[in-house]
């Protein structure tokens, strides 16, 4: 008696593996399996590298903020420290903003910090 293959369904559910892997080198994306364990580990790493991603740019935000206290003559830790003493509540992100973009400003919320 002949194999059943699930023709429609199963044509379908291979051809949804082989797109995603539309740009992988070699049998990757021509061969099904290989394919298929290709893309779900791409998957993968994709899942886990959009939650690094905000360490990452929070960590670049830090960088940028420490290196422009230390221009005005201030830790980053003293600089943080400062702002949330004197009650301003200003992230990190923003904070790295000015740093990079209005440098008087910054300098001004250094001055508030140090007193």
């Amino acid at each position: 008696m002949p194999r059943a293959n699930t023709v429609p369904a199963g044509r379908r559910r291979r051809r949804k593996f082989l797109k995603r892997a539309k740009g992988f080198v070699g049998g990757r994306h021509r061969l099904y399996r290989t394919a298929r364990e290709t893309v779900q580990r791409a998957l993968m790493f994709a899942t886990r590298d959009r939650r690094d991603s905000k360490s990452v740019i929070r960590k670049l935000w830090i960088t940028r903020i420490a290196a422009a206290a230390e221009e005005n003559g201030m830790t980053y830790s003293r600089l943080i420290g400062g702002l949330r003493k004197a009650k301003i509540a200003i992230d990190r992100k923003i904070l790295a903003d000015l740093a990079h973009s209005e440098k008087k400003t910054f300098a001004e919320l250094v001055k508030i910090a140090k007193g």
